[in-house]
């Protein structure tokens, strides 16, 4: 089982920055592939990023790419998201999630283990 737990949201202006991390429990946490979802009042869960097991591939949403990156550090068993260029539409709650796979992932169904989700509302 694996515990997933968000950081570093908040209020921002647009054009800001944030740093979100989600640190897992356990000592499986290279095992796993993660990725971040958000969701918006009154809309569906949203792919944002993804990453594999080792850091070496990583997969954007067309919304997000450019502005955001997905990084990984497994020696503290942290998934970051560095989101840069944010804009009143990024506002949502944002989850990390981890799936087991050896590649990125974009489906919520590849997800087993899901985090508390951490509040980013973006200013215009």
């Amino acid at each position: 089982q694996v515990q997933l737990v968000e950081s570093g949201g908040g209020l921002v202006q647009a054009g800001g920055s944030l740093r979100l991390s989600c640190a897992a429990s356990g000592r499986t946490f290279s095992t796993y592939a993660m990725g971040w979802f958000r969701q918006a009042p009154g809309k569906e869960q949203e792919f944002i990023a993804a990453i594999n097991r080792s850091g070496g591939s990583t997969s954007y949403a067309e919304s997000v790419k450019g502005r955001f990156t997905i990084s990984r550090a497994n020696a503290m068993n942290t998934v970051y998201l560095q989101m840069n260029s944010l804009k009143p539409e990024d506002t949502a709650v944002y989850y990390c999630a981890a799936g087991l796979g050896g590649g990125t992932y974009s489906a919520v169904g590849s997800y087993i283990h899901w985090g508390q989700g951490t509040q980013v509302t973006v200013s215009s």
